[in-house]
């Protein structure tokens, strides 16, 4: 088996540039129940599930209704993506990159399908995913293990064989869990360091050799700086 079998991508922060898209949803929905969103709801925010956030805002404002607070959150991040999501600085070389080397590469995203669907349709519509996942793909999504252990069940390969490339800590964590190495190139958070987690600047840095690196635990130093705990 090719090393890595195969390469499991985050969307939001990673390879579309929607964490800030997410965080303006998130503050204006908070300002509709009286909450001023800051630094310490970040890590309720930033790379979690609708679903995760909207219990977290009704819980510190103290109002609310779950449901309604993440259908709002839902259909305001929606709209923003809708009016376009750039990609990420290296992005596009890097899945080019992997499809011209006939490495299976996935998309694994905690939004809902229908956010994953308006940017695999507009700013990642040339892109040729094995398939794509979504929050509403898997019982439990990120931080959980389920959506990566599903995304290598999917493309018939052991999780310990795949390479997840992540922005955040509850991604990177969801990677980890499922038994996936982890490249992380972190946006709005910073992301821990561990055993396993290698680190990277930009998509700028990242190339299939670095990939191989992450599989084999021996990141070269031109991506990660050949560390897992930077």
């Amino acid at each position: 088996m090719s090393s890595p079998a195969a390469v499991l991508f985050d969307m939001d922060g990673t390879l579309v540039d929607t964490e800030v898209l997410w965080w303006e949803t998130a503050a204006e929905v908070a300002s509709g129940l009286g909450h001023r969103l800051g630094d310490a709801d970040a890590p309720e925010v930033v790379g979690r599930a609708v679903q995760d956030t909207a219990a977290h805002l009704v819980r510190v404002a103290g109002t609310g209704h779950a449901g309604r607070v993440a259908d709002e959150l839902a259909g305001s991040f929606f709209r923003r993506v809708e009016e376009g999501a750039p990609l990420r600085p290296g992005a596009r070389r890097l899945l080019a990159e992997l499809e011209r080397a006939g490495v299976p590469f996935a998309l694994v995203s905690a939004s809902p399908r229908a956010v994953v669907d308006s940017v695999v349709g507009g700013a990642l519509a040339d892109v040729r995913f094995a398939f794509t996942l979504s929050a509403d793909d898997t019982v439990r999504t990120k931080p959980h293990p389920d959506p990566y252990q599903e995304a290598a069940d999917r493309l018939g390969v052991p999780t310990g064989a795949c390479v997840a490339v992540e922005d955040s800590p509850d991604g990177s964590a969801s990677a980890q869990a499922a038994g996936c190495a982890v490249l992380v190139v972190p946006s709005l958070l910073p992301v821990p360091p561990a055993a396993g987690r290698y680190f990277a600047r930009s998509l700028e840095d990242v190339d299939l050799e670095v990939l191989r690196g992450c599989a084999a635990g021996n990141a070269p130093d031109g991506g990660s700086h050949g560390s897992r705990t930077e």
